[in-house]
């Protein structure tokens, strides 16, 4: 099978969560044995393929999204949106409600988000095929807890947060909710909104230390995760945060928001927190630390959220994508 991928023009200006989605599954669907082809708008190759996959429900989507039907291609989008009361007033409500009503396939990364989107725009459940996020499995390979210490000269025992900096990864409430607690904060990330980081910097401690965004693939995050006391992402919601399903692949006790589709992930093996308030998050972080690392929450990982785990239930809605199209 032949596949196109596309998502909205600036998405890799600043990668976040959806776009390492986007390549990871692209290389598992490659492992599995499709061709996936990113679009390249100098040259289109819509002509050329079995199924369009879009990425993200981001205003502007829908024309492309358009032309796809137009063009009588089976359309299948993951919107990657979970409707919060912070981000309510920034979804274009009209173009999300058309753009899921032309996909043949919608991919929400949870049941949760699912029921989220068939209430919120009242789209048929039948065109939805859940395809949950996952992990390289390099990730769950055992790593070298010392190796990030040393790179770094971190000498005490240290809280790990990964994740872009801006108002939705919360470090500001993670700043302010750690302190005290005689354990130093690691922020690993790009900086996504300068005049949130302004205010991060503001308030943070001589606990806080910023390392910047190590590549995906390095074995120093890996190495990270592996030595962290505890991984912390209170954000004010996660569908459910890669960053998460890494570390609690290398057993890290996990505290995180209880926003989102993180239940449906982690269950019982991690402490949740209300990402709006200080003392919740300080009592998961505390909570996360009682905890030993848990070999039952990284065997949940392995055995249900890899990629190609997500690859075989990606080849399952493309073809039913053709299905709806061409007729089974």
């Amino acid at each position: 099978m032949r596949v196109l991928f596309n998502t909205y023009p600036v998405a890799f200006d600043c990668p976040g969560g959806g776009e390492i989605q986007l390549l990871k599954s692209r290389a598992a669907l490659e492992r599995a044995g499709a061709e996936v082809l990113l679009y390249d708008v100098w040259q289109p190759q819509l002509r050329a393929v079995d199924v369009v996959h879009y990425f993200s429900v981001q205003g502007g989507s829908m024309n492309f999204c358009g032309h796809v039907k137009r063009l009588g291609l089976p359309l299948v989008i993951s919107p990657i949106l979970w409707i919060t009361p912070e981000n309510r007033q920034q979804v274009p409500w009209g173009e999300v409600h058309a753009l899921l009503h032309s996909a043949d396939r919608i991919l929400p990364n949870s049941v949760a988000e699912r029921e989220q989107l068939v209430e919120a725009f009242q789209v048929d459940p039948g065109k939805f095929t859940v395809t949950y996020n996952g992990i390289d499995a390099s990730f769950a390979e055992p790593a070298d807890p010392s190796q990030f210490c040393q790179h770094f000269a971190q000498p005490r025992p240290y809280l790990l947060c990964v994740g872009n900096i801006e108002p939705r990864k919360n470090q500001l409430r993670l700043i302010q909710a750690s302190a005290g607690l005689d354990l130093d904060l690691i922020l690993l990330g790009n900086v996504r909104d300068g005049h949130y980081w302004d205010a991060c910097q503001a308030a943070a401690g001589a606990h806080v230390r910023y390392l910047g965004c190590l590549d995906h693939a390095s074995p120093l995050l890996k190495s990270a995760y592996a030595g962290c006391s505890a991984f912390v992402l209170p954000s004010t919601c996660e569908t459910p945060g890669l960053a998460a399903l890494e570390a609690a692949a290398q057993g890290a006790p996990l505290a995180i928001t209880e926003v989102g589709c993180t239940r449906e992930y982690f269950g019982e093996f991690a402490c949740y927190a209300d990402p709006h308030d200080e003392a919740s998050i300080r009592q998961a972080i505390v909570a996360a630390l009682a905890r030993p690392r848990e070999a039952r929450l990284r065997q949940r990982v392995l055995d249900s959220f890899t990629w190609d785990h997500t690859a075989r239930a990606l080849l399952t809605a493309y073809q039913q994508a053709r299905d709806a199209v061409c007729g089974g």
